[in-house]
């Protein structure tokens, strides 16, 4: 007699094949899974912010913008305060930044290498008050020292910014070499890089230098900490037009995830509480999109300066541990 499965124990039997035979459907040996859209919970957009001001300033208004950026297209975003502007570089190349604030050389770094497209770029006011596309690099001096043109810095101890910073270490290079005719590592008797403009700034105002380079006017962001930084500070020199920092999105960011993010920060920039963040993050007074060309002045300028764009590609540093930056703290 052919017996058969009946009842309770048949039906829980045949329930457990189907389940099982449906379970081994979706394992990855059976089916490869899906890689996780950019911007979502699984795989949100890394955000980099170069470290050309200081951190707690970047952080503060970074996540600004990563809020004000979250709510307009709905996508999800990491913000990261860089250690240095190689290691911005780099981490784009590698994959870990998707899209990020960049200076100017920086960006050319990043055409030299094909890691990453400029697609928004900085407008800042000039002297008369109108939005340009350029911006100038300064050189400062204590305002009782009693120098009052580069050449009193010979012998002297000076304060670049970064290596990649165009109004802190390229413009300032070429003022050295067409006035003084000597390249600042025979020039100065001894150079330094701050990190960061505020930074550099700074040394000037406590004595560790006795002048430094950084953009117009970085002195603005320390004026609430240092009040008499203005007075006790002066500028001698300025170089420039350089082209404005921007925005660049890393290669192969989808095209309609970009056109949201450009959309966003585009309204963001001309939003009352997004004035104040660019303001307060980098002196930028609005944004407008660009195309890589808007860069080709200053690669011209870095070659003029000695500064080897390719080699600096060539032997970017692996980028150090960073992490996260925090969300703005709501003490004083």
């Amino acid at each position: 007699m052919r017996s058969t499965l009946r009842g309770p124990l048949g039906w829980a039997l045949a329930a457990s094949l189907v389940f099982a035979a449906c379970n081994s459907a979706a394992t990855p040996g059976a089916s490869p899974s899906k890689t996780p859209r950019i911007g979502g919970l699984d795989r949100p957009i890394q955000l980099a912010f170069t470290p050309s001001t200081q951190a707690a300033t970047i952080s503060t208004n970074g996540n600004a913008i990563k809020a004000a950026l979250e709510k307009a297209t709905g996508l999800r975003i990491n913000v990261t305060v860089m250690t240095s502007y190689a290691a911005q570089v780099e981490a784009m190349c590698a994959g870990s930044v998707d899209m990020g604030f960049f200076a100017p050389l920086q960006m050319t770094l990043l055409l030299s290498k094909g890691c990453g497209t400029p697609v928004l770029g900085a407008l800042r006011k000039d002297d008369t008050g109108q939005l340009a596309t350029t911006y100038k690099s300064q050189i400062l001096v204590k305002a009782d020292s009693g120098i009052k043109d580069i050449n009193g810095l010979k012998g002297k101890k000076f304060a670049f910014v970064d290596p990649l910073s165009a109004s802190g270490y390229v413009y300032p290079t070429l003022v050295v070499k067409n006035k003084t005719g000597q390249d600042p590592k025979t020039f100065f008797s001894s150079t330094i890089f701050a990190g960061g403009h505020p930074q550099a700034a700074l040394a000037v105002y406590q004595g560790t230098v006795d002048g430094a380079a950084t953009f117009i006017d970085a002195r603005d962001s320390l004026v609430a900490t240092t009040p008499d930084i203005k007075t006790k500070t002066t500028v001698i020199d300025t170089a420039g037009p350089i082209p404005n920092d921007g925005v660049a999105l890393a290669k192969n960011f989808p095209d309609d995830i970009a056109k949201q993010v450009k959309d966003a920060l585009l309204a963001y920039s001309k939003a009352d509480d997004g004035k104040k963040v660019f303001s307060a993050l980098f002196s930028w007074d609005g944004i407008q999109e660009i195309s890589p060309s808007f860069y080709d002045d200053m690669k011209t300028a870095a070659a003029l300066a000695g500064v080897d764009v390719q080699g600096l590609a060539n032997a970017t540093p692996k980028p150090a541990a960073t992490t996260a930056a925090p969300s703005p703290s709501k003490s004083p």
